[in-house]
């Protein structure tokens, strides 16, 4: 766990391509937004104890898109928080188990190491615990001291979230820096016009702190890093 802000802790490890979460802290309450990969719950639940807080703490789980590297410790969370669990609306039945994610190209795009990815996501596999989310959440809205925003593109449902008094984003996948630093993962945007212009209005906000969905957040230069890839 690393404290980037005051109250903001990015997860995470080397699986599901580096995938990261971030824990929020908000006077007495916590706020998750994504939960890893696979069995990665108890990476979150050690990091809520290590802060001297109990699972209970845990008030609110949001998913920024409903892709299984980011779904992994859902159901185990809900079980040991009671958290309420919010997505998009449109998101909410693939976290459910009622739908699949839409697939992504198989043709040659992109860094070879993300191939095991696509196919897995072609297939589904491995499957994600289902948990349908709680509450729906559309941009505008809030998550805790978090503001929802529109970053459709990777995914039809895609959000984003910003902590203004911290001057914090969460890009999701609409950045990426690992393999290396870049606009997502292109091969996985399902529609890339919906993503450019989600990345131009991210840029906007010229966060000091950027967290994204894969690689460690972006802490030196942040607002030009990412104005630098909405401009491409």
């Amino acid at each position: 766990m690393i404290e980037l802000a005051e109250g903001v802790h990015a997860l995470g490890s080397g699986k599901g391509g580096h995938v990261r979460a971030f824990l929020i802290e908000n006077g007495t309450e916590l706020t998750l937004v994504d939960t890893l990969f696979d069995d990665d719950a108890h990476l979150v639940l050690e990091a809520i104890r290590s802060l001297g807080r109990s699972p209970s703490d845990l008030k609110r789980i949001g998913i920024t898109h409903a892709h299984r590297s980011h779904l992994g410790g859902l159901a185990a969370l809900k079980r040991a928080s009671g958290a309420t669990v919010s997505s998009h609306p449109s998101e909410a039945d693939i976290i459910a188990g009622q739908r699949r994610a839409q697939p992504v190209t198989l043709l040659p795009k992109g860094p070879p190491k993300l191939l095991p990815f696509r196919i897995g996501l072609r297939f589904n596999r491995p499957r994600h615990t289902p948990y349908a989310p709680d509450e729906t959440l559309e941009p505008g809205g809030a998550l805790g001291p978090l503001h929802a925003l529109d970053a459709a593109g990777h995914s039809p449902g895609h959000l984003a979230f910003h902590w203004p008094e911290r001057d914090f984003l969460i890009a999701g996948d609409a950045i990426a820096t690992w393999p290396s630093l870049g606009p997502g993962w292109p091969a996985f945007h399902l529609n890339e016009a919906q993503h450019a212009e989600s990345l131009r209005r991210l840029a906007a906000l010229n966060a000091r702190i950027v967290g994204v969905g894969h690689g460690d957040p972006i802490t030196d230069n942040a607002a030009d890093r990412v104005h630098s890839l909405a401009a491409v």
